[in-house]
């Protein structure tokens, strides 16, 4: 036996499993696909973060195949080196936490029991949780303080239940327009929410605080303020002696013997070379898609169709983001010097939102879940921006027009911009399998993912997406533009081994061990029956710092019983 505990994946989910189980004293490895970058690797550079694959998978080495519907053509199905229409969010050590904007919502109560609170919705396979709001709160708090998020509390009629009075770090800088944006909330009789972020406001926990560099969202952090699981969870773990992390470790099979039970991990290493770890215990958090490939890939004795799919339930119930957003430009000359120039300001965060519309009854919609409208700067990146100059209504630009435009773009005005957030229904039409037609650099069968879209979907984004249209003009934005798109945000994927407790319907108990296989765990985001209307990354923490708990209390079972 190489350790105690195997965990395949060092993301959100697998961050809080190794530190948990490491800090008690247990071996644990960590195979990770990326290599291991530090604070020292991490620079705002855009060609790096946004414009080549620095971060992400080779797209002609590794890619997935993606099944979408297109109308009058019917059910497409195209490699993502062909359609440009990447699933990688980013792998390395920490896996895309690295790379997050660290936007950080709780799900509430009603999140938990969709089903019951607001029924059936036909076409849609919506399932109650298997466990309540109130038993993962404390591990919501916990994630606060172990990650490192910083916010304050405020009372809203969507805020769910605390266990504590407010956040144990208190906001990061906001920038003016947040004061214009509570004064327009107390105008229009609406709830301004500071946005809580898993970002540090000063040095903390062996870390450093923002520097405010205006790049942060899709760029790794160099100062380590960002609570990415490498940051905040795995130099800890790693300091503690029993975590040995294996970057560039790249897991292509979980080997089970005749009672079911996962024996060893088969992975192919920096050099290439194949070799494997064996362990008691297997913790899977390789993000959704990966995770259901891996399973799907390891069939053995007693599991024909793939680890956990004795009941063809892995890889089912995808989940992604409803979604819409919009833009609102503030042309400094439209105010007086001391707004204009504040309004110039660069670095601090908007840092606001708004939830009057998480639930709402509506007269032609009825009661209805709705969402998040997470209010935001444009994104920085001048050569994204700058790219997007070159066409005026559908024609291309050249010569001194466009370097009126790119002049007049980049020093006349700020533009503010509103992401929704709302459930992203699961459906039979939503789903991962193989494609054996199709194999990476190793001969191993791709994902294939099949992208179906619940009409509700639409629905409520639409919904919400006027409202944030609503706000932008209220504030005095100029030219704002919105609309919804029926393309999922690739950033925000769950699902795939939901948990419950039928285990005809679903891959995992309410532990998140699978049904079927007593050693083996899944702790990303892909226990995840429904998504909430939040990002999800704060509630995956959330969870696995839980797992972690039951997980230690049966390895102390064994070590207690002499059987470790």
């Amino acid at each position: 036996m190489d350790c105690d505990v195997c965990v395949i994946g060092s993301g959100a989910g697998g961050g809080p499993i190794a530190l948990t189980l490491a800090e008690a004293g247990y071996s644990v490895v960590v195979l990770e696909k990326g290599p291991w970058l530090t604070e020292d690797d991490f620079f705002k550079d855009e060609i790096a973060c946004c414009r080549r694959n620095t971060y992400t998978r080779n797209p002609r080495e590794e890619f997935h195949v993606i099944e979408q519907d297109l109308g009058a053509k019917g059910w497409v199905a195209r490699p993502t080196y062909d359609s440009n229409f990447d699933l990688w969010n980013g792998n390395m050590v920490g896996g895309s936490s690295n790379l997050m904007s660290g936007f950080f919502h709780r799900l509430k109560p009603k999140d938990f029991r969709l089903l019951s609170e607001f029924g059936a919705i036909e076409g849609a396979n919506i399932a109650d949780w298997p466990i309540s709001y109130e038993e993962l709160e404390p591990y919501y708090a916990k994630a606060e303080t172990v990650v490192g998020i910083s916010g304050r509390v405020v009372d809203h009629p969507h805020q769910e239940p605390r266990s504590t009075a407010n956040f144990p770090f208190p906001p990061t800088l906001e920038h003016p327009v947040a004061k214009w944006f509570d004064e327009t909330c107390r105008q229009e009789s609406l709830h301004s929410i500071p946005v809580s972020r898993a970002i540090l406001p000063h040095a903390a926990n062996g870390r450093s605080g923002c520097q405010y560099s205006g790049y942060c969202g899709s760029y790794g952090c160099s100062t380590g303020a960002k609570g990415s699981s490498r940051a905040a969870l795995l130099n800890r773990a790693v300091a503690s002696g029993n975590c040995d992390i294996r970057a560039n470790s790249h897991v292509y099979r979980l080997d089970s013997d005749a009672s079911g039970r996962v024996v060893s991990a088969r992975y192919y290493d920096e050099g290439g070379s194949a070799s494997l770890v064996r362990a008691r215990l297997f913790v899977v958090a390789c993000q959704a898609v990966e995770t259901a490939r891996l399973l799907l890939l390891s069939d053995g004795p007693r599991h024909p169709n793939g680890l956990a799919n004795n009941h063809d339930q892995v890889g089912k119930n995808l989940l992604f983001s409803a979604t819409a957003g919009g833009t609102g430009k503030f042309v400094y000359s439209d105010f007086d010097e001391e707004k204009a120039t504040a309004l110039k300001i660069r670095g601090p965060f908007v840092n606001r939102a708004l939830q009057d519309w998480y639930y709402f009854n509506d007269e032609q919609m009825g009661d209805m879940k709705g969402g998040t409208i997470e209010f935001l700067f444009r994104h920085p990146n001048p050569i994204g921006q700058a790219n997007r100059q070159k066409w005026n209504s559908g024609r291309l630009l050249w010569g001194t027009p466009l370097k009126r435009k790119l002049k007049s773009y980049f020093t006349d005005a700020r533009y503010l911009r509103f992401e929704v957030f709302s459930d992203w229904l699961p459906n039979d039409d939503c789903k991962v399998s193989l494609d054996e037609s199709f194999k990476d650099k190793w001969g191993t069968p791709v994902a294939r993912v099949k992208i179906g879209r619940h009409p509700h979907n639409l629905k409520t984004s639409r919904y919400l997406g006027g409202k944030g249209y609503e706000m932008l003009k209220a504030m005095g934005a100029e030219s704002v533009s919105w609309g919804t798109s029926s393309k999922p945000p690739t950033n925000l994927m769950a699902g795939g081994c939901r948990f419950g407790t039928n285990p005809i319907l679903s891959v995992l108990d309410h532990n998140c061990r699978a049904h079927d296989v007593e050693n083996l765990y899944v702790t990303d985001g892909s226990f995840m029956p429904t998504g909430g209307s939040v990002p999800y990354t704060w509630t995956i923490y959330a969870n696995a710092f839980r797992v972690a708990d039951k997980i230690l209390v049966e390895l102390d079972g064994l070590r207690d019983s002499g059987d470790l």
